[in-house]
């Protein structure tokens, strides 16, 4: 789960979104301290602001899934624009809410707590795909030494 206030710099698209039958192409959001400073698109910028002025929470990370280029999904090379279809196929982050049960025992928790612990909260959840063929990821361990996570798309570890 991503801390609330720990996103610092700028996420592509990989795919498009249909957010409420509308869809937004080619985006793009910049991160400062947590939060959606800057954002763009080819198209579909009216409904990306309006996601992103639902709340305050709506403007911040809930989630980051690694998801191997090479699954199953992805390997039907279908665009289904449906979220819980594509974000089986994709590396994914999500504007909105965190979900509790990624921090040990924040099922138990309550929103003062999950805010506490880093947790986004947010009236929405909202995936929207990163991953591609050649996506690379590189991990920081607290002492600086770099891991690579991800090479062409897939896990590297």
């Amino acid at each position: 789960m991503p801390h609330r206030t720990g996103a610092n710099g700028r996420v592509q698209s990989s795919l498009p979104l249909n957010y409420n039958g509308n869809l937004i192409e080619d985006f793009w959001f910049s991160f400062k301290d947590g939060l959606v400073a800057d954002y763009g698109a080819r198209s579909g910028v009216a409904t990306l602001k309006e996601l992103l002025d639902l709340d305050e929470g709506a403007k911040r990370l809930g989630e980051v899934a690694l998801v191997p280029h090479d699954s199953p999904i992805s390997n039907l090379g279908i665009l289904f624009y449906n979220t819980l279809f594509d974000e089986n196929a994709s590396c994914h982050f999500a504007l909105g809410k965190a979900y509790p049960t990624c921090i040990a025992g924040g099922s138990d928790m309550t929103k003062e707590q999950l805010l506490a612990a880093g947790a986004n909260d947010s009236l929405v959840h909202v995936d929207f795909m990163v991953g591609s063929a050649d996506l690379s990821i590189t991990g920081i361990k607290v002492d600086g030494t770099e891991v690579q996570v991800f090479k062409k798309g897939n896990f590297s570890m």
